[in-house]
């Protein structure tokens, strides 16, 4: 589950700091990114350059790096990240973050973590320290304030005495992590629409829009990342499906209304990403269509609107989003749609941003619920974005 996952590991400055490059290692190999904040001491016991080595980022220690002359924020660490890790966390650490001490990077970094329940913490320290009341005192602020702790084990300790203090072994730091990680979407039955569809005209034309699929392709894998099962309804694209789902390939926005309600009573949600045509040939020729210089006009019916038909026939207990691309008027617009289709949630997208909407890598979206509040994105790439659209949704479940 830790597959995807934006792992920021906080190292305080104690001996058990020795561990955490076994963790950065474990959790690359997990699939995790990892990006390390060491306290100004820390680097006493660990050196950066190892850090960084393993998890292939620089490592950072203070707000302002004078070589560099840049300012490290620590409002963008805390937003990046998915799980906020603090191992070891030293018994100074700890009562700073209890008492609201707020003197170096990772203490900011912490402070400015939006949702307490992704800080996880793994005190070290030695017996009669860790054993002290004030201590205990302190980690039960923690947890009270709804931070995850990953508690201490019994051994060896630096003093040479045997008892709690121990940080938790590396293993067990990342089943903690790993546990945690679980998603509510994990076993969900979640169907992805993406792509364009194309309406023919004869045998080699067709009515279509730019839509790649790379945006709803992207959501399906988020999906998978977090135990999902998906069932991908796709138009014509050139990507491969991600591994683990149902791909079901379709051309017309008939066929995929047909294969989207022949699915639609078992789903536990609906993510419809593609871009259906609106409308398709009253007629298709059979033959080319032979050019005579006299011109050609193409009669068109209207396609099936399949939001709308999902809308009108979803249980009170499946998730419908939508995605609705606007060029002008576009809260407006996507709020109408919101409603008139009956949907739980839609997901803007907008062409005024140079790098957004239909065949690039990087898009910006904003989802709009029944509240008629608007979440706004930042501009980042499909991949991501898509992990920031499913955890979002992930409360509505």
């Amino acid at each position: 589950m830790l597959k995807g996952k934006r792992v920021l590991l906080g190292v305080s400055a104690g001996i058990a700091a020795y561990k955490s490059p076994l963790i950065v290692r474990q959790l690359i190999k997990a699939g995790a990114e990892v990006q390390v904040i060491l306290t100004p001491d820390a680097s006493s016991f660990v050196t950066p350059l190892t850090l960084s080595t393993l998890s292939k980022r620089p490592v950072f220690h203070q707000y302002f790096d004078k070589d560099s002359g840049e300012w490290n924020n620590h409002v963008e660490f805390a937003k990046w990240a998915d799980i906020f890790l603090i191992a070891p966390a030293t018994a100074n650490t700890i009562a700073k973050m209890a008492q609201g001490i707020c003197d170096n990077l990772l203490l900011a970094t912490y402070y400015s973590i939006p949702d307490p329940s992704k800080v996880y913490f793994a005190p070290a320290m030695d017996l009669d320290m860790f054993k002290h009341p004030q201590i205990q005192e302190n980690i039960d602020k923690l947890k009270g304030f709804g931070n995850q702790l990953i508690d201490a084990e019994e051994g060896e300790l630096a003093s040479g005495l045997h008892g709690k203090g121990r940080m938790a072994e590396v293993e067990h730091i990342i089943a903690a992590l790993d546990d945690g990680s679980k998603s509510k979407w994990k076993g969900k039955k979640v169907l992805v629409t993406a792509g364009p569809t194309y309406e023919e005209i004869d045998p080699v034309r067709f009515i279509g829009n730019y839509s790649s699929g790379k945006m709803g392709y992207a959501i399906a894998q988020a999906l998978i990342n977090v135990g999902a099962d998906v069932i991908l309804i796709s138009g014509p694209t050139n990507l491969d499906a991600p591994s683990g789902t149902k791909l079901i390939s379709v051309r017309s926005a008939n066929e995929m209304m047909e294969a989207v309600t022949s699915n639609q009573r078992k789903m536990d949600a609906f993510i419809m990403s593609a871009a259906v045509s609106d409308y398709r040939p009253k007629s298709r020729a059979d033959q080319k269509i032979k050019k005579d210089g006299s011109g050609m006009e193409i009669k068109l019916d209207q396609n099936p609107d399949i939001l709308k038909t999902v809308g009108e026939s979803k249980k009170k207990d499946q998730l419908l989003v939508g995605f609705a691309l606007e060029t002008e008027n576009a809260e407006e617009n996507a709020k109408k749609k919101l409603k008139n289709k009956n949907a739980d949630f839609i997901i803007l997208n907008s062409l005024e941003e140079k790098g957004t909407g239909f065949g690039h890598d990087t898009n910006k979206v904003s989802i709009i619920g029944k509240d008629n509040k608007a979440w706004q994105s930042e501009f980042k790439s499909k991949s991501d974005l898509a992990v920031d659209i499913i955890q979002y949704l992930e409360k509505s479940l």
